[in-house]
């Protein structure tokens, strides 16, 4: 059987399910593409308000496929390069996303998979589950966005200890440090990841984009120049309708316990 992504829908959440049988959902250069279409699609589909990715058979993934990277060393730099390519505009993909993106994590998340895990929005992770940022096993340097987003998230040692050390990390100790959102039991972290979807689906589209390019930007841009893109956002969404909907909503609510 051969790696594929799989798509599906549960209300207005899009399912996306990494499987690769026998290689633990290893990512392959199909999953990619088909993600970042898969992400297209999504964007331009109103009745889609989020997307999940998870992994098949009770693992996230495994990330690069050891044997197809050892063959990959008989081949040319620039063939390696667009491969990562390929893997990097599915990462950015998930980034610039206007919808939340959640990764539902049981099993391992290693390498890459970790990578893709750090990419969404909000990850959800079964209590067992096991992260390991693999690279440096196999005298690698990380990819898919793995140190960008622990150099921005993290202190730098606790950065450099999971990309230098490569030690299994529990997800209780990443929910400390800030990186795991939600811990649940075994065999939930799907179930949960819906759960918390469905909370998002009920909230305006067009605020929860704006939040989201707003992190985007602000790690990157001066006070003053995010003082005034929330500016900007902000009178955009007082005016969508929307944001009337939503305070005529309010009063009433206040209306009704008073």
């Amino acid at each position: 059987m051969t790696a594929e992504l799989k798509s599906a829908s549960q209300g207005q959440t899009m399912i996306l399910t990494l499987s690769n049988p026998g290689f633990h959902n290893a990512l392959e250069a199909a999953m990619y593409a088909a993600g970042v279409e898969a992400l297209n699609a999504a964007e331009s589909n109103p009745e889609v308000r989020s997307i999940v990715i998870v992994g098949a058979q009770g693992n996230f993934s495994a990330g690069g496929n050891l044997h197809r990277l050892q063959s990959n060393r008989s081949e040319s730099a620039e063939f390696m390069a667009q491969q990562l390519e390929g893997l990097h505009n599915w990462i950015e993909a998930i980034r610039t996303c206007p919808k939340p993106v959640l990764a539902a994590v049981e099993g391992a998340a290693a390498g890459a998979g970790f990578s893709l895990a750090l990419a969404c929005d909000f990850i959800v992770a079964a209590r067992n589950a096991k992260f390991v940022m693999a690279y440096s096993n196999i005298a690698l340097s990380p990819d898919a966005g793995a140190s960008w987003h622990l150099s921005r998230a993290l202190p730098r040692q606790a950065a450099t200890e999971l990309l230098m050390l490569g030690n299994r990390v529990s997800a209780q100790r990443l929910h400390e440090l800030g990186l795991v959102n939600l811990v649940c039991e075994p065999d939930q972290a799907l179930t949960q990841a819906l759960a918390l979807a469905k909370q998002l689906n009920g909230r305006a589209p067009n605020a929860l984009a704006s939040i989201k390019e707003l992190l985007n930007d602000g790690a990157n841009a001066s006070l003053a120049e995010q003082l005034e893109s929330e500016r900007e956002h902000f009178v955009t969404n007082l005016h969508h309708a929307n944001a009337g909907e939503a305070i005529d909503a309010f009063f009433a609510k206040q209306r009704s316990r008073n």
